[in-house]
């Protein structure tokens, strides 16, 4: 069985307890991992251990950072077979898309080492003085990062957050940290000086705690849940902490009536159903112009059906297992509860059949129709393979009906007018639109949420900003 240790100064530690936790595999509960377990204490070793190295990294040349940058994202694709088996065999997505999500990340790591090559500073010149404005890094960061996508979330961090000078402490999620701790593993192999990149594991309120906490770290960005959210950003208060945070969403795809049916309905499929509609951007719900229901919803359904589930292991699969029971319980709990309120099962909306399927947290890509703001799926972030339709008469009324909400991270539009779609962007209240595309997420532009979908940005030169500080210094002529 595969053990995983955290990092603390550059060395693979045991925590002080001793404590180890056992990871299964979500598609048939085998266990595949032996996990070092911290807490507060191995947290505080961390933290101490980047602030040490912090004076270090800080000044070591941008070119010299960029160099052990571009080295970490050669040495993450050198490992990137045996880190996406790990991401798959503990969070269940097939292994062609945890590939894809570790070349990513490797494609995050060498943006930045570039990224921050280009943070000069400013020279303003007035008659009577100078003005020199330099950004410099803020100092160790706290990075705490969610089980759906455990390795690219980070990436998003900790690309930026070395490219600016900082040191780290990483809080994987504690039921999927094997690939995002090799990951690290593979950074900090690059040549990073000891305690710059470090992990620890262990509960969210424990080690999470003592890393929002703690008055060493000057910077907390977090992946999560709104509630945890909202925590972090009440305990960060007490030494006004340099806060990101991207958390829940609840993002509508709005179909218009001279919209490309078929191609919305692809998008809206592979949105809502990718990763067992795990996502942050997942597709949350539909609203259709009443005048393409029909075939949009026919095309649809026939999209759902055409998914292979299974061992995200097996070659051919397309949806592996959910995450946990839990998570699947929730989906079920929101079907049942569209389901008592009128709501139409058009396709899945139970486990898959079979043996194959019977240990495993399975369920099937689901669609609802007549749907309402009166159902749960309708109002929360379900995070499971859900999409319910309503239909919609007017622009006016999509719109209003996809802000009534207190989520803004992502929304997507398909029409082939160019009014509709500037009217649409304008009027949504969200962090990121999408028009005839289903994917917000651009590794040069920035991506965050409005409302309770967080605040700050991650990714472009936004994400690198996060991490500095702004000084003025102003000289008397």
């Amino acid at each position: 069985m595969y053990q995983s240790q955290m990092l603390i100064n550059g060395v693979q530690v045991s925590s002080l307890s001793g404590k180890v936790e056992i990871i299964r595999n979500p598609a048939n509960q085998e266990p595949v991992a032996e996990v070092t377990v911290g807490s507060r204490q191995d947290a505080c070793l961390a933290l101490e251990a980047a602030r040490r190295a912090f004076p270090i990294w800080s000044l070591t040349s941008r070119q010299e950072r960029a160099k052990i940058l571009h080295a970490a994202a050669d040495l993450v694709r050198h490992r990137a077979e045996q880190i996406a088996r790990l991401l798959t065999l503990e969070q269940g997505k097939p292994l062609k898309n945890a590939k894809m999500e570790v070349l990513s990340s490797a494609d995050v790591l060498d943006f930045y080492a570039e990224e921050g090559k280009r943070d000069f500073g400013e020279w303003i010149s007035s008659s009577h003085s100078r003005s020199i404005v330099l950004r410099q890094p803020v100092g160790v960061a706290a990075l705490i990062t969610p089980w759906n996508f455990p390795v690219d979330l980070l990436a998003w961090k900790v690309g930026p957050c070395l490219a600016a000078g900082c040191t780290f402490v990483a809080k994987p999620p504690s039921l999927a940290p094997l690939a995002a701790t090799e990951f690290v593993r593979a950074v900090s192999d690059a040549g990073l000086p000891a305690g710059a990149a470090n992990v620890v594991h262990g509960a969210g309120g424990e080690v999470g705690a003592e890393l929002v906490e703690n008055p060493i770290s000057r910077k907390i960005a977090f992946t999560g849940e709104t509630e945890t959210g909202r925590w972090i950003m009440a305990h960060a208060a007490a030494h006004i902490k340099r806060v990101s945070l991207e958390l829940g969403g609840q993002s509508p795809f709005i179909v218009c009536a001279d919209a490309d049916v078929k191609a919305a309905a692809a998008a809206a499929a592979q949105r809502a159903f990718s990763n067992m509609g795990q996502i942050c951007i997942s597709v949350n719900r539909i609203y259709v112009a009443e005048e393409v229901a029909e075939p949009f919803i026919e095309a649809l359904v026939k999209r759902a059906e055409r998914f292979k589930i299974g061992d995200g292991l097996q070659p051919d699969v397309d949806l592996g297992p959910m995450f946990s029971g839990a998570q699947r319980e929730k989906t079920r709990e929101h079907v049942a509860d569209a389901l008592e309120k009128g709501a139409a099962l058009l396709s899945g909306g139970q486990e898959p059949e079979g043996e194959d399927y019977e240990k495993g947290y399975f369920f099937r890509p689901t669609v609802l129709g007549e749907a309402d703001h009166s159902m749960r799926v309708m109002r929360e972030e379900t995070f499971g393979p859900v999409a319910p339709i309503m239909k919609f008469k007017t622009l006016e009324e999509a719109i209003h009906l996809a802000n009534d909400t207190e989520y803004g991270l992502a929304a997507y539009v398909f029409t082939n007018d160019l009014k509709t779609a500037l009217c649409a962007a304008e009027g949504l209240e969200a962090g990121g639109i999408g028009i005839n595309v289903n994917n917000v997420v651009d590794l040069q532009a920035p991506f965050g949420g409005w409302k309770e979908s967080g605040l700050g940005r991650e990714l472009g030169h936004y994400g690198l900003e996060a991490y500095l500080e702004t000084k003025h210094i102003r000289l008397g002529m």
